[in-house]
Order: C-alpha cells, then structure tokens, then sequence
C-alpha cells in the first residue's frame, strides 16, 4: 500500500505533537517496533529499535523544553517523504552536548523519514540539524 501525502503529513504531525507534549511513549508508539532512529552526527550514530529511540527522546526532553515544529516545505515520494520544518524552544539542558542554560533557540531541522508499507508507523527517522545555527545561538563561556 503506497501512502498518500495527506496519510503522511497525518503521522509525522501526530509525531511531532507527541514531541511538543515530551511525551516519550506517544512519539515512541509512532515509530514501528524496528524502526532506525538517526539524528545524522549524534554520537550513537544510527540506531535500531524503539528502546533505543526511547533513550534518545528521554534525553532531548529534558535538553530541549516548549518544542514547536512549523513545516516551510515537504517532499513526498512511495512510503516517504522529507519534511523541512523550523524547530522553535528554549534550550534548559545541555542539546548536542551545549550548555543551554535555559536561552531560547530556534533552527531548521530536515526530516527524512520512511514508513511501513502498511502506513502504520515510521519505519526509519533521518534527521539533519542546523548545528551551525544552534551554535550560534549557545555561545559557550570560555574556560580558562
């Protein structure tokens, strides 16, 4: 069964209202059981399995807080599509290894994402940051 780009926009906008929510579980239920989880330069590199994506949002959680997710731009081919959203929050923890200390942030986040040929859940999750934005905007105190 082929998607349409209406059933896609549906599930990645229930994953990103899930996000928005840190709700752990709820983003979790979105992916399916096998699902590749691959935030391109995090330092696990890809990984497999919903656990393994629990870990992962658990952490971006309690780094990133008032998450929202406008789409600019969205892609659709069979069973994927690449969505370009901006992501706007404050940065209370430490993303990407960043002091936030609690600043606001907002970057451009590339999703490139594949789906069960049921439609039923995200099959692998491929996500790009602008890092030389979210740099920008934690500056880091120098340490002597």
């Amino acid at each position: 069964m082929v998607m349409s780009p209406r059933e896609m926009d549906r599930k990645i906008d229930e994953h990103f209202g899930y996000e928005a929510n840190d709700d752990v579980e709820g983003v979790v239920a979105t992916l399916a059981p096998n699902a590749t989880h691959d935030i391109v330069g995090y330092p696990t590199g890809p990984t497999v399995g919903r656990e393994r994506a629990r870990e992962f949002y658990r952490r971006m959680f309690a780094d990133l807080a008032e998450s929202r997710v406008t789409p600019l731009r969205r892609l659709y081919g069979d069973n994927f599509m690449v969505d370009e959203s901006e992501w706007e929050g404050r940065a209370p923890g430490s993303p990407f290894g960043l002091e936030g200390r609690d600043r606001p942030l907002k970057f451009r986040i590339l999703h490139v994402l594949e789906f069960t040929p049921d439609g039923g859940q995200i099959q692998r999750e491929q996500v790009w940051i602008d890092m030389a934005a979210v740099i920008r905007q934690l500056p880091q105190e120098e340490r002597a």
